[in-house]
Formats: C-alpha cells, structure tokens, sequence
C-alpha cells in the first residue's frame, strides 16, 4: 500500500512557504516563481495554514479586494487535516474527498515536513497501478 511517504520521496520534502503578513500578491508571484498552487503559512518554525490559489480567487478577486492591500493572513485556510508521512494514500483520497479539499500538510511530530496535492495523489495512484500492470506482465511472461 502507497504512502504519503512515497509521494515525499518522489516531490521532495522541499516547503515554500510565506508569512502571515505578506501581501498576498507577493505569494502569488512566489507561487507562480516555483509554479506551485499553495504555499504554507508559517510564523518561524510554527504552522498556521496554508494560502491556494482558491483561496486568492474566491476571498480576493470575487469579493473586489486588491491583491497588493490584502495580507495572506486575511484570505489563508486554516484548520485542515493533517497528515503523517505514514498515512496511506486511500486515506488522503477519502480526507480530500470528504472535505472538499485540494491540499494536506504533512506533520511529524507537529513540525510541518511537506505538503501534498490532490495531483500528487493521482500521480501516485497511476505510478502504483502501473507498476502492479508491469508485474502482472512479467508474471504471465514468465
């Protein structure tokens, strides 16, 4: 069975992250630098959510606000679900599924360690079912 773990070794445990007061278009420019849909919202070491570009779409450009006047810290997602590297990826499928939801950070030992996407969990998902198709053929080969 996949694991979140998995998708960290494949993407990097690699966190962008911004802080709380930063005008919102600068973590956009951030997001589009490393084309990435979300940053993590960190204070120091400490977790306080994650911004999406949901978030920027629905709280910014829908509601009028101007993205230069508009922190992060008015317009991030707080309170997601948060996952271990040990969780598998049914899991994060059924969380994400549930609670409508494109991002998980993942913890250990309440320190952020990474993130992963609803893309993320696809692309595993494939990679996996490719590999039990290889297998299958190596198995009727032989």
């Amino acid at each position: 069975m996949r694991k979140v773990s998995h998708i960290l070794q494949r993407k990097g445990k690699n966190v962008i992250s911004v802080e709380p007061g930063l005008p919102v278009i600068n973590a956009l420019q951030l997001m589009a630098e490393k084309n990435i849909g979300s940053v993590m919202v960190m204070e120091g070491d400490e977790y306080l959510g994650v911004m999406t570009e949901r978030d920027y779409a629905r709280k910014v450009i829908l509601k009028g606000k101007s993205s230069t006047e508009t922190f992060v810290k008015d317009i991030m997602t707080t309170g997601l679900p948060r996952i271990t590297p040990e969780n598998s990826i049914e899991t994060c499928m059924h969380i994400m599924s549930e609670s409508n939801i494109r991002y998980l950070p993942v913890f250990v030992n309440d320190q952020v360690t990474g993130i992963i996407s609803i893309n993320d969990v696809v692309t595993e998902t494939i990679l996996s079912q490719k590999e039990t198709i290889e297998q299958l053929q190596n198995y009727i080969q032989s």
